[in-house]
């Protein structure tokens, strides 16, 4: 499957930015959509995650109640709504897929910069 990630930007502490994952080339039933962000100097980490089918969803605890991630079937589109951002948050965002049941994520798009000024 490919992906495409984009909406990153330049946002103050607590505002609110959407990002779009643009997915093509599979049947996205048997895949699990994640988000992951490696912030400078950091180890890339899991944000959130969403079960194309059936819609279960999976955050990171440092973004529960503050991200949500949703997909739209008909654009083949998953989305990320970043809310309350905290200049922690500031990173590369990475979309990734991978089939129900593996383990790894192996396929990827090219990150998107959020950068959060506080």
């Amino acid at each position: 499957v490919q992906l495409q990630a984009s909406g990153g930007g330049l946002v103050q502490a607590g505002d609110s930015l959407r990002l779009s994952c643009a997915t093509s080339g599979r049947t996205l039933s048997i895949y699990q959509l994640g988000w992951f962000r490696q912030a400078p100097g950091k180890e890339r980490e899991f944000v959130t995650s969403i079960r194309w089918a059936g819609g279960n969803t999976y955050y990171a605890d440092s973004v529960k109640g503050r991200f949500t991630i949703s997909r739209d079937n008909a654009k083949n589109t998953v989305y990320l709504q970043m809310n309350s951002l905290k200049a922690e948050d500031t990173a590369v965002y990475y979309c990734a897929a991978k089939r129900i049941g593996y383990v790894s994520y192996d396929s990827w798009g090219q990150g998107t910069l959020v950068t959060v000024s506080s």
